[in-house]
């Protein structure tokens, strides 16, 4: 697998600062994983310890495949409040956009601002003809979200171990329909 260096990548939309995450972020970060309610459909919370080392996973995704989930950046504050865009794990069931965000920023259409970023950056940038989102069942705001991105519900799905038996649907779309839908606005 050849990774292009995108390491200085950065996404802009009105209120947000999407870009490769940084050691400053993990305070953050850290944050998000001990929340139970956020972490609830995203695999549970985490120790700090456990934390730092799933830290490491978008940064090391970014050095060897060439993308990563963005560290999302709220203008106004300059706070980390989340991770938003591609996302392809050995096994995974396809070519993902995924997103968690910290509590304070639900509610504000952050996570629908900086998905569709990161869904024309998968598409124009890495030539993807196909998103994804694996969301449980019972994660309706996640459902929510897939919808007003033009997703629709594909079916179940199933995730590589150790999250084999959490049940999943898989959400998506082609690039095909995602530009079809965006020239109509």
């Amino acid at each position: 697998m050849s990774a292009v260096n995108r390491l200085d990548t950065r996404l802009e939309t009105p209120r947000l600062l999407l870009r490769v995450q940084r050691a400053e972020d993990f305070d953050y970060f850290a944050e998000l994983q001990s929340d139970e309610e956020a972490c609830r459909y995203i695999g549970g919370t985490s120790p700090r310890a456990a934390a730092w080392r799933k830290f490491l996973q978008m940064p090391g995704a970014w050095v060897l495949q060439g993308f990563g989930m963005f560290a999302v950046i709220e203008k106004s504050s300059g706070e980390w409040i989340g991770n938003i865009g591609p996302w392809q794990p050995e096994g995974w069931p396809g070519t993902e956009v995924g997103w968690a965000l910290r509590r304070k920023a639900w509610g504000k259409g952050y996570a629908l601002e900086a998905a569709t970023a990161a869904i024309d950056w998968a598409f124009d940038e890495l030539g993807w003809t196909d998103v994804i989102h694996s969301i449980d069942y019972e994660n309706f705001g996640s459902q929510e979200l897939a919808r007003r991105l033009g997703s629709r519900n594909r079916g179940p799905g199933k995730l590589p171990a150790p999250f084999e038996d959490v049940p999943i649907e898989i959400w998506g779309q082609t690039r095909d329909e995602w530009n079809a839908r965006r020239a109509q606005r």
